[in-house]
Parts: C-alpha cells; structure tokens; sequence
C-alpha cells in the first residue's frame, strides 16, 4: 500500500506537469526526467535491517530537469528527510512558513516531518537534483547540516556532490542486490559529506580556509617549540579573545589544547618509527621537562609513552610473527 501511494504521488506530479498549459509561452516538460522510488518492502529487509547501511539510507532518488509547472505540498512533511540541490533555473521553497527563493547553487534540507511546499518558477523553471533519505544516523546529521548551513545553503563546489548523485542512481537503477544497496548507501555518507564540508571540496583538492584552517596549518608547523595564544592570534590578525572563541567554536577545543594533541600526535611517530628516548622525543617537542611531556602524553591518549612504545612493539611482533605462519 506503501510503494502504491509513493507510485501515485509520482504520478500525480507527472500529471501536473503534463496538464495543458494555460500560459501563452510553449510549455516546457519533464522531458530527461528520471526517478526511483526504492519498493518499501526492500528498505525494511535490506537497509532498515542492515548494519552496513541502516544508519543512512536513499529511498527515494531523482532528477527533475527544467521542470515546468513543478510543484509538491505536503502538509505533514514526509517520512524521510529530503535534499534538494538546484543545478539552474529558479523556483521556491517554504519550511516551516519560511519562504526562500532557489537559484542555480542552492541547497535544501526539509528534516522529516516538517510540513513544506516547493515549485518551479513559471518563467524560468528549475532543474534540481532530490533525495530522500533515513536512518539511525540521519535525524542528526540533517541536524548537524542544518545547524551549520541552515534550511538553505550554497553549494560552492557542487561538482563532487552531483557525481555522488549519479553514482548513487546508476547503481539503483541496476537492481535492489545486497551490493549495489551497500555500495549506494556507502556513496550517500560521501555525498552528505560533500554537502556539509562543501567548502574542502575545492577543485584540485584545494579548500577554502578560515582564520582557524589558518592556525592549523601554523600550529602543524611549530611542533618543535612552545607558542602562545597572542603569537597564534596575531598569526591570523584577530585578538586572542576573539580567536579563542572562534577557534573553540570550530574545532571544539583551545588553540593551546588544540596545539597539545598535535604534539603528541608527532610524539607518537616518534615512538613508533624511532628509537629516540622519551627524554630526546620531548626536546624534539619544544619541551624541556620530560615528567610535564609524560604528563601531557598521558592526558591525551591515555597510556604513558613507555607504554604506547611497549603496547605497538608488541603488536608489530604478533603482526610479523602472523605473517610468517601465514607463509
């Protein structure tokens, strides 16, 4: 009864479209639309039930090109969260009594639930990229997307975002297997991804950074020594007040803290792929006091140095002896 009325909600937009037009200019179509709505009873046994992939999961998936006369008002909200993307054109989307206009670039999120309407622009109708989406794991990345981009965003870098799409329906159109599921639910993590850090998606690998990037990439390169937070602000031209909170906000830790794990991070290298005393990995850190680096070691990864060498010694022998009963 489900995939029944899913079918006829399709259908009905369909008829919509295809009415004839009241409008003296030509009517445009739907002509290279396509759609998948996947059967319900497929996503109860083979995603809802699966572990790979029931924290997040398409439902449905479509492309809807220069679509004229679209529109779609649901009162309730629907049972899944829904992307919309539009590649051009113009058109209009309410949530939550907010109304916003969509041009070419714009990103949409409508959590589930949530009553909502959107439509294509008479004059210069949309073409839009939608999925719909569930999941264990979906009501709080939709939370987290709509926290830090809000209902609308900008997709600066849609390239990557609209491959994953096509990725994504090329294997739904081969069939329901356990492995074309698997590898499209796997490609709507990449995909959310691309959506929510749109801003590292910069073409040639590239990212667009922020005052905090800029610190990191500074800090990355002072592991050797001790800074303070006035040299780490004055880096990036805001006062330390400021940057302090700007940076907390962003990575959910202090510079100095922030600053702490990347020196241990390097300790761990050392004590991984050296034979340098702790005493000599702590000078190599900027840090005089080996008892404060053990400390500090300590406080972070929750073994003392001696112990994380001790530990990985072990497990490279268990590896290396594995691998030779193995030959």
């Amino acid at each position: 009864m489900e995939d029944y009325r899913d079918l006829m909600d399709f259908f009905t937009i369909l008829i919509f479209v295809n009415m004839p037009a009241t409008h003296t200019r030509k009517k445009e179509g739907f002509q290279g639309q396509k759609a998948i709505v996947i059967p319900r009873k497929i996503l109860h046994t083979r995603c809802a039930d699966e572990p790979i992939i029931r924290n997040l999961f398409v439902t449905d998936i479509g492309f809807y090109p220069k679509a004229a006369f679209h529109y779609r008002e649901r009162a309730k909200g629907a049972e899944q969260h829904i992307l919309i993307y539009c590649q051009e054109g113009r058109g209009e989307v309410t949530i939550r009594k907010m109304t916003f206009t969509a041009e070419a670039g714009d990103m949409f999120v409508i959590p589930a639930g949530t009553p909502h309407t959107y439509m294509a622009d008479e004059a210069n109708p949309w073409t839009i990229f939608w999925v719909h989406f569930k999941g264990g794991a979906a009501t709080s990345l939709v939370n987290q997307l709509e926290e830090k981009k809000g209902l609308k965003s900008f997709l600066q870098h849609p390239e990557k975002s609209i491959g994953f799409f096509h990725e994504m329906y090329d294997q739904l159109e081969r069939g329901y297997s356990h492995d074309n599921l698997c590898y499209t639910n796997m490609c709507l993590w990449h995909f959310m991804t691309s959506i929510l850090y749109n801003e590292k998606q910069q073409p040639g690998g590239g990212q667009q950074k922020d005052q905090a990037d800029l610190a990191i990439d500074y800090l990355k390169n002072q592991t050797g020594r001790s800074v303070t937070l006035e040299e780490i602000a004055a880096v990036v031209n805001l006062s330390p007040s400021h940057f302090s909170f700007l940076f907390k906000k962003k990575t959910g830790f202090s510079p100095i803290e922030y600053f702490n794990q990347l020196k241990v991070q390097k300790a761990c290298q050392f004590l991984l792929f050296t034979r340098l005393r702790i005493k000599e990995i702590a000078r190599e850190l900027g840090i005089l006091d080996q008892y404060y680096f053990s400390r500090l070691f300590t406080k972070v990864m929750g073994i003392s140095p001696e112990q994380y060498r001790k530990k990985n010694q072990i497990n490279r022998t268990v590896t290396k002896q594995s691998a030779v009963h193995f030959y």
